[in-house]
């Protein structure tokens, strides 16, 4: 799911808490970036793809 992912780095809330995780995905042949903003629930199945992806070993950028 993520192979063609340009970034993946945590979203941090007005806090400064991390509530998310940001997934920009390469741009499309019309120049498009896809940008995924899945939280950080374990309930959610894009999330638990994340926990996969972290697992097989990749790691998730800090927030900016």
């Amino acid at each position: 799911m993520f192979e063609n992912a340009k970034s993946i780095k945590y979203n941090k809330n007005f806090e400064g808490k991390k509530n998310a995780v940001n997934v920009i995905f390469n741009a499309d042949t019309n120049g498009f970036e896809r940008v995924l903003s899945i939280p950080m629930d374990e309930a959610n199945k894009d999330y638990q793809d994340i926990l996969q992806w972290v697992a097989d070993g990749n790691t998730i950028a800090e927030a900016d």
